[in-house]
């Protein structure tokens, strides 16, 4: 079959694989190409058993794959034979050397433009999809130019503004589309290519272009205004459980101002996953680069709040039952950053683990879809861990459940059942104020949600 157009896609990950997947699947008339570098990775994404987990993808794949959705460890071949390359390979932390802790590691991101450029035989459009440094397309235009060889590379930036967990449906129904090119006459050429790419089934007016730094920085700043409402809220819940206030009514008070709004106003143990750290990190680390210290030190306390969060409720624990957790057994209910998702990148859940284990806590871990990534995570903590799918398993002769992740499971669950089961007194610290705690109560637990007035059978200190 002749396509109109040639798509690669480098790096299969949670960006790579689901975009592709839905152009893929709106656009038959294209064919669309994902290599990466692990064999494994490849194989299960021709496999049944896909990479990673997100509602709807299984069949968004399954229609495509075969008809216009490749799946390849072929990156040489795949980088002659396109004409539009999407670059979507991990961009994480510096854990060395200058910015280690907050610059981004572009070390792969290198190795792909400089792969890109051996391999190309065509003129190329470069695609920016994974979340960038402002000006990383400029070290990207001069890696692949360094050679005047008469090929022309355009470099455009198209972040992605998906959420785990609902990643499919923001790819069929995005807010917007943001697409940045160089203001040049070729540049603006090849924005309109992606442009209409995306024009198949989005319609025109979501879909922004601008120059390439502004959307660069647009992507760091819409993450660094999300993480800083869950800061927000965080904070406000700490107040809450000192004072006697409520958070979930607060947030609904100023939720119903609507120049406020009533998203990512729900208090937790914190917020996780693979981008709100790095990408606030990284615009503390560009601040700093410019000598804007007062910029940087703002966006540097919504991850201090953030670690402050987890670290409050872990003491919580601690103080709670009894000043020790030595010997005692702690259910975690949920290891996933959030619902509908495996990954578990950053997940509160990961920090709590750990520094339960450092109190001598036995621990229990249990998720849906997360098990696999959690025994990866906590290999070779120190301490008394075990995992378990069953829920009531996990939670049979423990000291406490914590509630680490929102899964709607988690709230239809037996907890008549459940504390039963478990050693007396029972407590449960809703880590994501899910659940019933009213219910809990007179079943017989000492319930500590977040933000809000604990409810015990006996006198809190």
């Amino acid at each position: 079959m002749d396509f109109e157009k040639k798509i690669l896609c480098i790096g299969a990950g949670y960006v790579g694989g689901p975009t592709m997947a839905v152009i893929a699947n709106k656009c038959p008339q294209y064919k669309v190409t994902i290599v990466d570098i692990n064999p494994e990775r490849i194989a299960q994404w021709n496999s049944d058993d896909l990479p990673i987990y997100e509602p709807g993808l299984a069949q968004v794949v399954k229609e495509a794959r075969g008809r216009n959705l490749f799946f390849s460890t072929e990156i040489d071949k795949g980088i002659r034979e396109s004409e539009i390359i999407f670059v979507s390979v991990n961009t994480p932390t510096k854990t060395f050397g200058a910015g280690a802790g907050m610059a981004a590691d572009l070390q792969y991101w290198d190795k792909t433009a400089r792969q890109i450029r051996e391999h190309s035989t065509s003129d190329k459009i470069i695609v920016e999809k994974s979340t960038l440094p402002v000006r990383t397309a400029q070290a990207m235009e001069r890696i692949l130019t360094v050679d005047d060889n008469g090929i022309r590379f355009d470099v455009l930036s198209n972040p992605e503004f998906l959420a785990e967990g609902t990643a499919i449906k923001d790819l069929e129904n995005p807010d917007r589309v943001l697409i940045g090119s160089r203001e040049t006459r070729s540049g603006l050429k090849a924005r309109e290519e992606l442009v209409e790419i995306y024009a198949n089934w989005i319609p025109r007016e979501r879909i922004i272009t601008s120059n390439i730094w502004s959307s660069e920085l647009s992507k760091l700043v819409a993450n660094a205004f999300l993480a800083q409402r869950i800061s927000s809220i965080n904070s406000v819940s700490a107040i809450c459980e000192k004072t006697g206030a409520d958070v979930t009514e607060v947030a609904r008070a100023i939720g119903m101002d609507s120049r406020v709004g009533d998203r990512f106003l729900n208090a937790s143990v914190g917020f996780g996953g693979s981008c709100f750290k790095k990408d606030i990190l990284n615009l503390v680390y560009l601040c700093r680069n410019y000598d804007l210290e007062e910029v940087a030190k703002y966006w540097e306390g919504v991850v201090k709040i953030n670690d402050y969060q987890k670290e409050r409720f872990v003491l919580n624990m601690l103080n709670t039952m009894f000043n020790t957790l030595a010997g005692k057994k702690v259910c975690i209910l949920g290891f996933a950053f959030k619902a509908d998702t495996g990954d578990t990148r950053e997940s509160p859940a990961i920090f709590i683990a750990n520094r339960l284990a450092e109190e001598n806590a036995e621990l229990v871990i249990t998720d849906p879809n997360a098990l696999k990534n959690a025994i990866k995570d906590l290999d070779g903590i120190d301490g008394k861990v075990s995992f378990e799918e069953d829920p009531y398993k996990a939670a049979d002769g423990c000291d406490a459940i914590a509630v680490m992740t929102e899964w709607d499971v988690y709230k239809g669950l037996d907890f008549e059942r459940i504390y039963q089961s478990m050693t007396k007194p029972a407590f449960i610290f809703d880590g994501r104020n899910i659940l019933d705690h009213q219910k809990l109560y007179h079943i017989g637990f000492n319930v500590f949600p977040i933000g809000k007035p604990a409810l015990t059978h006996f006198e809190a200190e």
